[in-house]
């Protein structure tokens, strides 16, 4: 049955909804998040078995293979974890806002105003020794930047009288082509030695990650969520429609600028360090629906678990199956998304 619960925090009150089965439903996604992450961890040249790998997590492993858990695989898989999350927490964010299905970072350009921002901030401040001139800390807040213009110039270009599915979908198609166009002309204009490392932020992968990532990433993306959940209920009520939410006393406008931003942020966090992984801010939320309704309340977590899980396997999956090669994550993530995103423009097409 379900119960309406209230949480108050100081003066401020957020209510959402709770009840048995979205409750068991997101203990068992984090069960598989869980099981996954041991067992990507112990996948490799050198298999580890999943006991060895909790041995190693808890400061009992084997030399050699502590060494290979901590150095090589845990950051790798851990940032793929944090993108998973604000990439989904992103997508339902968006679709709370914009109330349309189509919404997700990649498909209306906010993960390639990003990448462009990323490149282009690699192409400034290298130097002659192939090292940058400023701190990467400043690599998601250029990416944070780069997706907000983005949001900003698709949402203005889509407004007509309210948004329309199909416009919006048209002009963030375009804006993320151009932006496409734009990345590789940065890695043309940039240092040659740069190209390479560019191009990570237009396949999307986790390749190459490493602990001073995971310290800029994961206070990023835990402070956004902890915002996330704060809101959740504006979400709620943009569910409703302008005119609703505005009888009832929603700031709108206001509340949607702030959503939006929060959405942009995600996203370039998520884009700074393991570049565009395209589609699972269009799947996770629309999977997570289906799994426990459309309460944002448990939308929001249930989403984050299922876009953790999807970039996980995905990361698995494209350095496993066709070892020794790599194949990024990103190809896999839109191989499922991109019929997956037909699909659904097929069923709003009348919108």
């Amino acid at each position: 049955m379900r119960k309406y619960k209230t949480l108050r925090l100081g003066k401020e009150a957020i209510s959402f909804f709770v009840d048995k089965k979205s409750i068991l439903t997101m203990i068992g996604l984090a069960l598989s998040v869980l099981i996954l992450f041991i067992v990507s961890t112990g996948m490799g040249d050198m298999k580890i078995s999943p006991w060895n790998v909790i041995k190693v997590l808890f400061g009992e492993g084997d030399r050699m293979e502590t060494l290979v858990v901590q150095s090589f695989r845990l950051p790798r898989i851990i940032i793929a974890l944090l993108v998973g999350i604000s990439l989904a927490v992103a997508g339902a964010i968006l679709q709370g806002i914009i109330r349309n299905p189509l919404a997700s970072p990649d498909i209306i350009g906010l993960t390639g105003g990003a990448s462009a921002a990323v490149v282009l901030f690699l192409a400034l401040f290298s130097d002659s020794n192939h090292s940058l001139t400023v701190s990467i800390q400043w690599l998601p807040l250029s990416a944070f930047i780069g997706a907000t213009v983005i949001a900003i110039v698709v949402y203005t270009l889509s407004w007509k009288n309210g948004l329309s599915p199909v416009r919006l979908v048209l002009i963030g198609i375009g804006i993320a082509t151009l932006m496409q166009a734009l990345t590789t002309l940065f890695m043309i204009l940039g240092p040659i030695y740069r190209a390479s490392q560019a191009n990570i932020w237009i396949t999307g992968t986790v390749y190459g990650s490493n602990w001073s990532h995971v310290k800029i990433l994961l206070p990023w993306v835990l402070l956004l969520l902890l915002v996330s959940f704060m809101v959740v209920r504006h979400l709620n009520i943009q569910e409703l429609g302008d005119e609703i939410a505005t009888g009832v006393g929603g700031a709108v406008h206001k509340h949607r600028i702030g959503l939006l931003f929060l959405s942009t942020a995600l996203t370039g966090g998520a884009v700074a360090f393991a570049g565009g992984i395209g589609f699972v801010g269009l799947m996770a939320p629309h999977i997570a629906r289906r799994l426990v309704g459309s309460s944002f309340g448990v939308l929001i977590p249930t989403a984050a678990f299922i876009g953790a899980f999807l970039v996980m396997l995905a990361d698995l999956i494209g350095r496993t199956l066709f070892s020794p090669l790599e194949i990024p994550a990103g190809v896999f993530t839109a191989s499922i998304g991109a019929p997956y995103f037909i699909y659904l423009l097929y069923k709003t097409r009348n919108a």
